[in-house]
């Protein structure tokens, strides 16, 4: 009795008929474009559910290429108010020492994504942060960045260091100055801003006046660390600046891993797309990579370094034409068979 079905029930006598129609409707329908005809439904996977794509991108630029770069947002404004002056006053600045390739000269960029130039990265990077420091949202930080809680040099704290805006030069001397000393790479500066902006992202702080001497610093360290195989040891950068302690260091590197979740990964498309975010920086601000003429010994290198390409793509083109052509040998089997069955 309980378990037959009639085919004669009233809709209105059984309130489960009801309570099915309304579940019914709170149900997505499927499509035929959400069924495939070998798994059936399509059902999103479980990553996807619990963070989308785009929310991911537009939270942690750091760690995902396809999202934009945060200093090259924040420069936006500024390149669109030079580029109005320029128009308004009828200038244009740095065509005229801008170097041009000729009949007889033909000058080159060695800088590369794998062997950037050292001393324009480093200009570039500075200027990333500066631009990170005027077009800041707000003034959020933390005490162990603080410089006045924590100063880098027994000298006297200006009363006004959390106000006055440092310039582009003041922060390259500063990085500058480390990267000398401690020999480090053009690669590790690259790394240097990812970490930067993606302890901004993570702690949802700002970098500003009062903490980015020392934001700066713990950057660098941990790049250094991660990225050159010789690393800097943390008493070596209290021979460079000769006021801070080893104590002071340790805290400040171990607060910015916890603060980074101790996501110290950069993958390498990550990498790349920063250093073509600061070559686009570089252009806006008329800032070049320095072009060298080319020489006859640079010009046997390059050709040499295209043979070789060359002869790597025409073996691999080789390769896929045998796979093609034993795939369509494999058809003509099938189809020789279908005809003698």
């Amino acid at each position: 009795m309980g378990g037959s079905v009639s085919c004669c029930i009233s809709p209105g006598e059984s309130p489960k008929i009801h309570r099915r129609e309304v579940e019914l409707e709170e149900c997505p329908i499927t499509t035929a474009e959400d069924v495939s005809e070998d798994t059936g439904t399509y059902l999103q996977h479980i990553s996807d559910r619990e963070l989308p794509d785009e929310l991911a991108q537009e939270a942690n630029p750091s760690d995902h290429p396809r999202a934009s770069t945060l200093f090259l947002n924040k420069s936006q404004t500024d390149v669109r108010e030079k580029r109005k002056s320029n128009y308004m006053n009828h200038m244009s600045p740095g065509l005229l020492t801008k170097k041009y390739s000729s009949c007889s000269t033909i000058y080159i960029d060695d800088s590369t994504v794998s062997q950037p130039n050292l001393k324009s990265t480093i200009k570039c990077v500075a200027l990333a942060i500066y631009y990170h420091i005027k077009n800041r949202d707000s003034n959020r930080s933390l005490d162990i960045f603080d410089e006045k809680k924590h100063p880098l040099s027994r000298e006297k704290v200006p009363e006004d260091y959390c106000v006055v805006d440092p310039e582009h030069k003041l922060i390259y001397r500063f990085i500058r100055t480390l990267f000398s000393s401690a020999q480090l790479t053009a690669e590790c500066a690259i790394v240097t801003l990812v970490y930067l902006e993606r302890l901004l992202t993570y702690a949802e702080m700002d970098i500003c006046p009062s903490n980015w001497k020392r934001i700066v610093l713990g950057a660098i360290l941990l790049a250094s660390k991660v990225w050159d195989d010789q690393a800097v040891w943390n008493v070596d950068y209290c021979q460079i600046l000769k006021d801070i302690t080893v104590e002071d260091m340790n805290e400040m590197e171990r607060h910015f891993l916890e603060l980074l979740q101790f996501n110290i990964n950069v993958p390498a498309s990550v990498y790349a797309k920063y250093y073509f975010d600061l070559r686009s920086l570089a252009d806006d601000n008329n800032l070049s990579f320095p072009l060298e003429p080319l020489s006859n010994k640079r010009a046997q290198k390059l050709e040499a370094i295209s043979r070789l390409c060359e002869d790597k793509y025409k073996d691999l083109s080789k390769s896929a034409m045998r796979r093609s052509v034993s795939a369509d040998n494999l058809v003509c089997i099938k189809n020789s068979k279908a005809v003698l069955s």
